[in-house]
């Protein structure tokens, strides 16, 4: 039996707004920490309650993330590192996370994470200096062509949105951050009400709600906070069908993107996200039928992989492989998918296997408070911990997988990207 699962999980909000999510693990020396902001990369259209559509350049929530580490007189990256601790930041489509890892002095590790989070401070000098810190994290990304191929294929099914910029934003875009944009969206966003913290592995619950609750106290923030309607795909055009681009890779790249149908209620979401991991899995893992003919066709190999992403306003899912033969792959994955229902019935018979395979992987990540924390941050838009994909996953039918296939399987809403060699 997991650590996790003999373990209590305390879950409450403080009077300001702040959800906090404590997972006790007894017996590890080790604890993660996580502050997760409901803010990612497509919020730079949004509109305050009782104020006009806001906007600000693409990229700052991560400038933002990059520089809200610098203060007056520290560094919170250095500051950790002299605790002994590891920190880190990432931002994505809909979300910025924060965290460290420790072993001991867990009270200034966690006041560090508060206090530098919710204590900003800006100067243009400082914004300036990072810009070219970015320009070159842009660039070092513009050359890998994974991540140029997964960016084209969220751009083609969202063209004219948000979602159509990379995170870290353009050379272009960059430039246009000045400190007033940081401000509005730290403003908007980084408020109690709109964040969530995690403390994951060896600690006494009592004693780290005292610490958090006394950090709070000490604190002044926005009343009645609520937080501003993201205008995301408001102006979603017509899904681009096609997109290529030629690079200096040795075979080609080849990935499809399916656009979801629905805006899912929080409520729904976890449901329709597992069912998306099971639908994909039942036809497309390594032990189906599918994956072992496209394999020892030669159209697919070991590089063959598939994802989905839900939030609160969109939701895709793409398959992607390196291949010799990318019109054959394009051509039996589009048969797969059209086919799905037939497929799904096909393949029912292993349904009880692939499931109890995908709740092995969660159980196992629960001895682990490094992938506790990395799975709570994946699906933190939602505020899931693995528990509760852990419950959800075991109520799933195989008839809950054509909630995926109702959203998905819509060809006028797919996508084909190619990365090929240069002649």
């Amino acid at each position: 039996m997991s650590n996790l699962y003999q373990s209590k999980v305390v879950d409450y909000q403080l009077a300001n707004g702040l959800t906090v999510k404590l997972l006790p693990m007894p017996g590890f020396h080790q604890t993660y920490a996580m502050i997760n902001v409901n803010v990612g990369s497509v919020d730079t259209r949004f509109q305050p309650t009782n104020h006009g559509l806001m906007t600000v350049p693409a990229g700052t929530a991560h400038y933002l993330e990059h520089k809200l580490f610098e203060k007056k007189d520290y560094d919170a990256f250095e500051l950790f590192g002299r605790l002994g601790a590891d920190s880190n930041a990432f931002t994505d489509l809909c979300e910025t996370s924060y965290l460290f890892s420790t072993t001991g002095r867990l009270k200034e590790c966690l006041e560090t994470l508060l206090n530098f989070v919710q204590q900003p401070y800006f100067t243009q000098k400082k914004v300036d200096k990072e810009r070219g810190i970015i320009g070159e994290e842009i660039k070092m990304y513009d050359d890998q062509p994974g991540m140029r191929l997964y960016d084209a294929m969220v751009a083609s099914l969202y063209p004219h949105t948000p979602l159509a910029a990379d995170i870290a934003g353009s050379i272009t875009s960059i430039q246009q951050i000045r400190v007033q944009d940081l401000q509005v969206l730290y403003d908007n966003f980084y408020q109690p009400a709109n964040m969530t913290l995690l403390v994951v592995g060896g600690f006494d619950p009592r004693e780290v709600s005292t610490w958090i609750q006394d950090n709070q106290e000490g604190k002044t923030f926005s009343a009645h906070y609520q937080r501003p309607t993201s205008m995301i795909i408001n102006s979603a055009g017509q899904v681009v069908s096609n997109w290529q681009m030629k690079m200096a890779v040795q075979r080609p790249r080849v990935m499809i993107g399916l656009r979801g149908q629905h805006d899912w209620p929080a409520a729904d979401r976890l449901k329709y996200q597992l069912a998306g991991e099971l639908f994909f899995s039942l036809i497309f893992d390594e032990s189906s039928d599918n994956f072992l003919r496209l394999y020892n066709a030669g159209i697919i190999d070991d590089s063959f992989g598939y994802e989905s992403e839900v939030a609160n306003q969109f939701d895709y899912a793409c398959l992607g492989t390196v291949t010799d033969d990318p019109d054959r792959f394009i051509s039996e994955i589009d048969h797969l998918l059209r086919d799905s229902e037939r497929q799904v019935a096909l393949a029912a018979g292993q349904f009880e296997t692939v499931k109890r395979s995908l709740l092995g992987r969660l159980i196992g990540m629960m001895d682990s408070p490094e992938a506790v924390a990395n799975r709570f941050a994946e699906t933190a838009n939602g505020a899931w911990l693995i528990t509760d994909e852990v419950a959800v996953l075991r109520s799933l039918t195989i008839d809950d997988l054509q909630l995926v296939i109702d959203s998905l399987i819509k060809p006028e809403q797919w996508t084909t990207c190619q990365i090929l060699p240069v002649d």
